[in-house]
C-alpha cells in the first residue's frame, strides 16, 4: 500500500466514523446510512478519475442546494410542536451535514477540502453526543478518535513531504547508481514499516489521551443532562401513578418489558432489605371503579445543604436502608423509594410530598433522574402490633371510606374470613384476609372482571385477576371491618444483576399492595394479598446470552452513573470510596512492611539455632552476604543500563550499527572539521557528495563514499577498509599542518 492510499483510507475512515456515530445514536435511519455507505464507495472509486467534481462545480452544487435544506427544516419543523419540532430540526441538520460530506468526497480535494471533511465529521460526533445517552457512544467515540489521530498524523506527514524543496534532491554520479538503488529499496521497506507502525502510534496516543482525560473527567462534575435527548423518543405509556387510577391500569403496565429504573441498595443481603418494594403513590378513596386521592394538595419540602430533602427521622441508624435510583425518562413526576422514606438527596429541581407520603418532582420526559433515598425499612414486631388497640384519630377516618353502592356480600365475606381464622385484633384480621386472598384466588393478567361492579365480579365470579384487584379487595374488606387501609402503587424489587450490583426494574414489575395503619405505633404496615404467582420475579435462564445481557446492563449502569448522571453527589461518593480504598491499601502495606521488617530484624539478630537445629550464620557472614548482594545488584543495574542504552540508540538510528572506527558519523565528522580548518565549509544546500566533489580533494570524495555506504547503505566496513579510512583521514588532517 502506498502512502497516498493509506492517507485516503484513514481520511475516509474518519468520515465514515462520524456518520457511524450519528447512525448509532439514532440521528439517521437505516436507509440514509446505506445511501451514505454507497456514497463513500463511489467517492473512493472515483478518486483520481476524470469525472471528479472541480472545486468550483462543488461550490455551485452546495450553494444551489441550500434553499432545499432550508425548506426541509422550515416545513417539516413547522408541522410539529415541542420535541417533535426539535427532532425534525435535528434531522434536517443531519441531512445537511451528510450532503456537504458527499459533495466534498466527490470533489477534487486540496488540503483545505480534507480539513473541511474532518470538521464535518467532528461536528457529526458532537451531534451524536447530544443525541445519545448510551454506552454505545463511548465505543463510537473511541473508534472515531483512533481514526482521527491516524488521519491527522498522516495528513501532517503528507504536508511535510510536499514542503521538501527541489534543491534537496540528490544528484548522484553514475557509479553510485547501485548504492542508491539499494538505498531506495531500504527506504521503501522503511516506508512500509512506518505505515504498519502508524496505527500502533495512533492507538498509543489514544490511550494516552484517555489516561490524561479520565482524572479531569471525574474531578470535574457535570451539572446538566443531555441537551438533545429528543432522539430517544421520550417516555410514553406509563400509567398508574397519578391522582386517579382505574382498575386494570397496573395490569397493562405488567405486560411491558421496558426498563423503568435501576436501583442499587446498600447491604442488599440484610434481612430488612430482602423483600423491598419501590413505593410510588398511595390512594385513599375508592369509587367502585377507580382509586383517587381525597386530598390532592402537597407540600414543598425545603432543600438543605448538599441537595438533601428531609422528611423525618429514625430511632436507630441500623434501620436505615440507602438506595440509589437511576430513573429512566417517564411521563410521571413520581419519585420511587422504599417505604417510610426519611430523606432524598439529588440534583432535583424541587421535591413535594403529599398527605399519603408520595414524593414528586418535575416531569422528566427527556432525561434520566439520579437520586439517593434513605428509608426506615424496619416495621414494628408483630407482637407489638397485635396489642395495638388505640382508637383512630379523626383525620385517619377517611381511610375507612367505602363506596355507597358496595355489594353487601363483600362485608359478609370479610366477616366470615375473620371468624374462620379466629382473628381477634387488627393485625391478625389483616393477616387473615391477606392469607385468604393469597390462597383462594388465582393470578392472571387478563382483564376478566368487569360489569358495573368489577370488584364484586372478581371476588364472586371470576376469582382471578392481577395485583390491583387483590389490593383493592383487601383494602375494601378491611374497611368493612373498621380497619384503616389504603392502596399503594409502585414496583417490586426487580431482577438482581450481580455484575452491576443493582436491581433492574421493568414495567412488568409494576405492583399494587396494601398499607394498614396502626395508631399506637403510628406506623403504616405493608400487606401483600397478591398470590405468589404475581410476586415471583422472572429471571433469565443461564447461558451465554444471559451472561452477555448481564454485563451489558452493568456497563450501561456504569455509563449512566459516572458519565450521564455524574454530578457533585457522585463526585463526593467516588472520592469517599477512593479514600476508603487508599486507607485500606495503606494499612495493608503498613502491616506487610512491619512483617518484613520483623523478618529482617530476626534474620539480622539471629538465634543460636534455627528451627531445624542447625547453626545460624555468624554476624560477620551475614555482613559479607549483604555486601555481596548489594555489589551484585549494583553491577546488574549498571550493566543493564548500558545494554538498554545501546539497544535504545540502535532503535533511534533504525538499526544502524557502529563500525570499528567508532561511530558511523565519527570519521565523516573528523573530515568536516579538518576541511573547515582549511576554510572549506559545507553549504546548507549541498549534499555530502556535492561538497566532496567541490573540494577537489580525492581523499574527501573517498571518505564521503564510504560514509554513504555505511550511513545509508547499511554496510559494514571491512578491516582493510577501516584502515583505508584512517589513512585518508590522516592525509586530510596532515594538509592542515
Amino acid at each position: 500500500m502506498s502512502f497516498d492510499t493509506f492517507f485516503r483510507a484513514a481520511s475516509y475512515g474518519t468520515v465514515a466514523c462520524g456518520a457511524l456515530g450519528l447512525a448509532a445514536s439514532g440521528g439517521m435511519g437505516a436507509g440514509l446510512a446505506v445511501a451514505f455507505v454507497l456514497v463513500l464507495v463511489g467517492a473512493w472509486v472515483s478518486e483520481g478519475r476524470r469525472w471528479q467534481l472541480s472545486e468550483r462545480t462543488g461550490l455551485v452544487v452546495v450553494l444551489l442546494s441550500m434553499p432545499l435544506f432550508y425548506l426541509d427544516w422550515k416545513f417539516q419543523g413547522g408541522a410539529g410542536v415541542g420535541s417533535e419540532r426539535a427532532q425534525v430540526a435535528v434531522s434536517a441538520l443531519v441531512h445537511l451535514t451528510l450532503f456537504l460530506s458527499s459533495v466534498k468526497l466527490f470533489q477534487i480535494k486540496a488540503d483545505r477540502d480534507w480539513l473541511f471533511l474532518y470538521l464535518i465529521s467532528f461536528f457529526e460526533i458532537l451531534l451524536a453526543a447530544g443525541l445519545s445517552i448510551s454506552p454505545l457512544f463511548m465505543l463510537m467515540l473511541g473508534l472515531y478518535m483512533f481514526s482521527a489521530l491516524l488521519t491527522i498524523v498522516s495528513f501532517e506527514l503528507r504536508r511535510a513531504h510536499r514542503r521538501v524543496p527541489a534543491g534537496e534532491v540528490r544528484l548522484l554520479v553514475a557509479h553510485e547508481a547501485t548504492l542508491m538503488s539499494r538505498l531506495w529499496n531500504r527506504r521503501r521497506w522503511g516506508g512500509a514499516r512506518m505505515l504498519r507502525r502508524l496505527p500502533l502510534a495512533a492507538l498509543c496516543l489514544l490511550i494516552l489521551i484517555f489516561a490524561l482525560a479520565l482524572p479531569i473527567f471525574f474531578i470535574t462534575p457535570r451539572f446538566g443532562s443531555s441537551a438533545m435527548t429528543i432522539a430517544g423518543g421520550g417516555a410514553t405509556g406509563y400509567v398508574g401513578f397519578s391522582d386517579r387510577v382505574s382498575l386494570g391500569e397496573i395490569g397493562r403496565l405488567q405486560q411491558n418489558d421496558r426498563i423503568v429504573m435501576r436501583v442499587r441498595v446498600d447491604d442488599p443481603q440484610a434481612e430488612r432489605n430482602r423483600d423491598l418494594r419501590w413505593r410510588g403513590v398511595a390512594l385513599d378513596e375508592f369509587s367502585g371503579r377507580e382509586w383517587k386521592r381525597s386530598i390532592r394538595n402537597s407540600d414543598a419540602v425545603p432543600r438543605s445543604e448538599r441537595d438533601r430533602y428531609q422528611f423525618g427521622t429514625t430511632t436507630h441508624l441500623e434501620h436505615l436502608t440507602t438506595q440509589t435510583f437511576f430513573l429512566e425518562p417517564i411521563d410521571t413526576p413520581v419519585l420511587f423509594a422504599a417505604p417510610r422514606t426519611l430523606a432524598l438527596q439529588g440534583a432535583l429541581p424541587f421535591v413535594r410530598r403529599d398527605k399519603e407520603g408520595a414524593l414528586t418532582t418535575s416531569l422528566h420526559l427527556q432525561e434520566r433522574l439520579t437520586y439517593r433515598a434513605y428509608s426506615d425499612t424496619v416495621e414494628p414486631p408483630a407482637e407489638i402490633l397485635r396489642r395495638d388497640v388505640a382508637v383512630y384519630p379523626q383525620e385517619m377516618r377517611r381511610y375507612l371510606q367505602r363506596p355507597e353502592n358496595l355489594d353487601p356480600r363483600i362485608e359478609q365475606l370479610a366477616g366470615a374470613v375473620v371468624e374462620r381464622y379466629g382473628a381477634a385484633n387488627v393485625y391478625d384480621k389483616a393477616r387473615a384476609i391477606e392469607d385468604h386472598l393469597n390462597n383462594a384466588y388465582g393470578y392472571t393478567l387478563e382483564m376478566r372482571a368487569g360489569g358495573s361492579d368489577p370488584l364484586a365480579d372478581f371476588l364472586f365470579r371470576v376469582r382471578a385477576g392481577h395485583c390491583e384487584y387483590f389490593s383493592t379487595a383487601m383494602a375494601v374488606m378491611l374497611r368493612t371491618q373498621g380497619i384503616a387501609a389504603r392502596v399503594v402503587n409502585g414496583f417490586q424489587m426487580g431482577e438482581y444483576n450481580d455484575a452491576a450490583d443493582a436491581y433492574t426494574v421493568r414495567q412488568k414489575n409494576a405492583h399494587s399492595w396494601v398499607e394498614v395503619y396502626f395508631p399506637k405505633a403510628d406506623a403504616w404496615v405493608t400487606f401483600d394479598p397478591t398470590p405468589p404467582a404475581g410476586r415471583t420475579l422472572t429471571t433469565e435462564s443461564g447461558g451465554l446470552r444471559a451472561q452477555l445481557n448481564k454485563y451489558a446492563e452493568a456497563l450501561e449502569l456504569f455509563w449512566i452513573q459516572y458519565v450521564v448522571a455524574y454530578d457533585r453527589q457522585e463526585q463526593r461518593t467516588l472520592a469517599g470510596a477512593l479514600r476508603r480504598r487508599w486507607s485500606e491499601y495503606r494499612q495493608l502495606a503498613g502491616l506487610n512492611l512491619d512483617a518484613l521488617a520483623a523478618t529482617i530484624r530476626s534474620w539480622w539478630e539471629g538465634s543460636p539455632e534455627d528451627a531445624g537445629g542447625a547453626k545460624s550464620l555468624s554476624r560477620t557472614s551475614r555482613i559479607a552476604l549483604l555486601l555481596f548482594a548489594c555489589a551484585l545488584t549494583f553491577a546488574l543495574l549498571v550493566y543493564g543500563r548500558r545494554l538498554w542504552r545501546k539497544g535504545f540508540n540502535r532503535r533511534l538510528t533504525h538499526g544502524e550499527e557502529v563500525d570499528r572506527s567508532g561511530s558511523i558519523v565519527a570519521f565523516y565528522q573528523r573530515m568536516l572539521e579538518a576541511l573547515e580548518a582549511r576554510g572549506l565549509r559545507r553549504a546548507a544546500h549541498q549534499t555530502p557528495l556535492e561538497f566532496a566533489a567541490a573540494t577537489g580533494i580525492p581523499e574527501a570524495l573517498s571518505l564521503t563514499r564510504a560514509y554513504h555506504r555505511v550511513r545509508y547503505g547499511k554496510e559494514k566496513l571491512s578491516t582493510t577498509e577501516v584502515a583505508e579510512v584512517e589513512e585518508y583521514l590522516r592525509r586530510v588532517e596532515e594538509k592542515n599542518s
